[in-house]
C-alpha cells in the first residue's frame, strides 16, 4: 500500500518536474515561448519565473526523496522470506538426499 503511494507521487513529482522545466525560458526561449510567448506571464502573473524557479527546486527534492524512499523500499522488499529465516530453498536437496540427474542412473 505504502509502496504503491510513494509511486504514484513519484509519478506526478517527475511529470510536474518536467513540465515545470519546459515552461521556463532558457538561453532559446524554450517552450515557453514557442507556445506563445508571454502566455504563462499572463497566467501565473508578473513574477512567473520566481514561480516556476521554486516549484523546479520543490518538484526535484519530491522527485530526489521519492527516489531515494523507493530504493530503500524495494531493497528491504527484495529479500525473501525464505533467505531470512534460513529455510533451504524448494529445489534445494534436504539432508542426504541424492540429486537424480548426478547419482548415474541416467546417463545417455
Amino acid at each position: 500500500m505504502l509502496y504503491g503511494l510513494v509511486i504514484a507521487i513519484h509519478v506526478v513529482a517527475s511529470l510536474v518536474l518536467i513540465a515545470v522545466i519546459l515552461l521556463q525560458a532558457g538561453k532559446g526561449g524554450g517552450l515557453n515561448e514557442a507556445f506563445g510567448g508571454g502566455s504563462t506571464q499572463t497566467i501565473l502573473g508578473t513574477k512567473t519565473s520566481v514561480f516556476l524557479k521554486k516549484a523546479t527546486a520543490t518538484c526535484a527534492v519530491i522527485y530526489i526523496l521519492a527516489c531515494l524512499l523507493l530504493a530503500v523500499m524495494t531493497s528491504h522488499q527484495g529479500r525473501s522470506l525464505v533467505a531470512k529465516q534460513g529455510v533451504p530453498m524448494a529445489g534445494a536437496p534436504a539432508g542426504g538426499a541424492q540429486n537424480p540427474f548426478t547419482d548415474g542412473s541416467m546417463d545417455y
